[in-house]
């Protein structure tokens, strides 16, 4: 093993970074460009997977030349994407077939009935650990291939291939057509105990076996790249929530982290064990590193949670930049029994109603936009603790603690209040950049770079922690109080 640097490719929804990390996990250099989002007709979300390539290599080199290296400084790059976004290129000239379809889109609704009907949502979900949603993968591509002219007889000819970002993009890097299990567990097509593609599922889908990537580990060398990474082995895939708990270095079943950033997720390791559950959560493969066992994790899914911030800011222009929320909701003491229930398109985990709409509830003459603030951050501490009741009664490992990183945790009022309705501690990593560390941290671990996870756990440091100042009746009293508001968005959608 050579270099002295591990660089981690993040291909998000809205923009590609390159970051470089040395050897004691510190940012060496970032580089960053933002993609188009292309909105055919409501409710589609599209991204140019051309358009995405082309911006990849750019922060690679603009990161490579900010630290001061080229390829040979690298030991490894690795990879973490937006999960489920769908790309169908032609094998031969490695051209899109058409536009990938994003996560985000919401046109597999129809076929979602369908497959309900004839595969049954429980039997899919003690197969797949998910729920019936539009966000998958594996729904995405059945509709290309039924919708782009004479692609389900290419694919099924093998003149076609299928991917996440992760797999265009190590098959631009290396040749190689592969995802990794966390990626491959987000399709609606692998089988949760087998970690491979299932064939049950393949043909209820409609999906041709010859399209698919080989399912690897998340944490092994897939290939050596070309092109401006020459020489450098592409080491690691993570779908991104994944590789923000692998980053909070959350290898301990029990131990959990939530990202928050537009919407939130919250990921909570259960070891060896795919825990399957029965209060709304996910089933998902947290990451397997090569050569060792699984290891699985619940997620919970929230839709809204920076986005509400947004809302108030550039809907009711109460603030004029997100960061003022947080004075604002200091101007009075509490929410003025007001409660902001932000189910702006449905709620997602632990409810998964989407025919619910957002609320604000409980308003009297004595609210004021400081209440309504104040109710708008407490609203994703609150989404945040139904996700946790899920995840314990789903689990017979308890929350212990929760690592947290994005945007949002810059507001030491919500942190505060998020420990409060949790009433256990809040911590902060002293990294933000936990999705890019935690590919980091993989690639580097397929390489030796880093020797083990014990290694990388004791370089792991907060900046922050937060615990619980609520006495518990205040607590329920407020909790009970919340889900009469959640009530209240149900039904609103025939």
């Amino acid at each position: 093993m050579t270099g002295a640097y591990v660089a981690a490719i993040d291909q998000g929804t809205t923009s590609s970074r390159c970051i470089v990390f040395d050897r004691a996990g510190e940012i060496v250099a970032v580089a960053q460009r933002e993609h188009r989002q292309i909105f055919p007709r409501p409710g589609w979300v599209e991204h140019d997977a051309e358009e995405i390539w082309d911006n990849v290599q750019l922060v690679v080199r603009e990161a490579l030349d900010a630290a001061g290296a080229g390829p040979e400084g690298l030991a490894a790059v690795g990879i973490t994407n937006q999960r489920e976004t769908t790309v169908v290129w032609d094998r031969a000239t490695g051209r899109p077939v058409a536009n990938a379809v994003v996560w985000q889109d919401t046109r597999t609704g129809p076929q979602l009935r369908a497959l309900a009907e004839a595969y049954g949502e429980q039997r899919l979900r003690a197969r797949t650990g998910l729920t019936l949603a539009t966000y998958f993968a594996g729904p995405k591509l059945r509709w290309l291939l039924d919708h782009v002219d004479g692609l389900r007889e290419r694919a099924e000819r093998g003149e076609v291939l299928f991917g996440t970002m992760e797999s265009w993009l190590i098959w631009k890097l290396t040749g190689r057509h592969v995802t990794d299990v966390t990626n491959a567990s987000r399709t609606m097509l692998m089988d949760l105990e087998t970690l491979d593609w299932d064939p049950e599922l393949l043909d209820a889908l409609g999906v041709p076996a010859a399209m698919l990537p080989e399912i690897r580990s998340s944490a092994e060398v897939y290939g050596t790249a070309d092109g401006l990474l020459a020489g450098v082995p592409v080491a690691s895939a993570l779908g991104d929530q994944q590789a923000a708990l692998f980053g909070q270095t959350c290898f301990q079943p029990g131990e959990a982290k939530c990202t928050y950033g537009t919407g939130s997720f919250l990921l909570l390791n259960t070891g060896a064990s795919a825990v399957t559950s029965t209060h709304g959560l996910l089933t998902t493969v947290a990451y397997r590193i090569h050569g060792q066992p699984a290891a699985y994790a619940l997620e919970g899914a929230i839709a809204v949670t920076g986005s509400l911030v947004q809302w108030l800011r550039d809907n009711l222009g109460l603030i004029s930049t997100a960061a003022e929320v947080e004075d604002l909701a200091r101007t009075v003491d509490d929410n003025g029994g007001c409660y902001v229930v932000p189910a702006f398109s449905g709620l997602f985990a632990p409810h998964w109603r989407s025919d619910a709409r957002g609320v604000v509830a409980g308003l009297t003459g004595y609210v004021t936009k400081g209440h309504l603030a104040r109710a708008a951050l407490e609203a994703s501490a609150w989404q945040t603790r139904e996700v946790v009741d899920a995840m314990n009664a789903d689990s017979d490992v308890a929350l212990r603690r929760l690592r947290v990183d994005g945007g949002m945790t810059a507001n030491g009022l919500l942190m505060q209040f998020l420990a409060d309705v949790l009433d256990v501690p809040v911590v902060r990593s002293r990294i933000t950049e936990t999705t890019c560390l935690g590919a980091a941290y993989a690639a580097g671990l397929a390489v030796g770079f880093w020797p083990d996870l014990a290694t990388l756990r004791a370089q792991w440091s907060s900046d922050a922690q937060w615990t619980s100042t609520m006495d518990a009746e205040h607590r329920e009293r407020e909790l009970r109080q919340w889900r009469k508001a959640v009530q209240r968005t149900l039904d609103w959608e025939d």
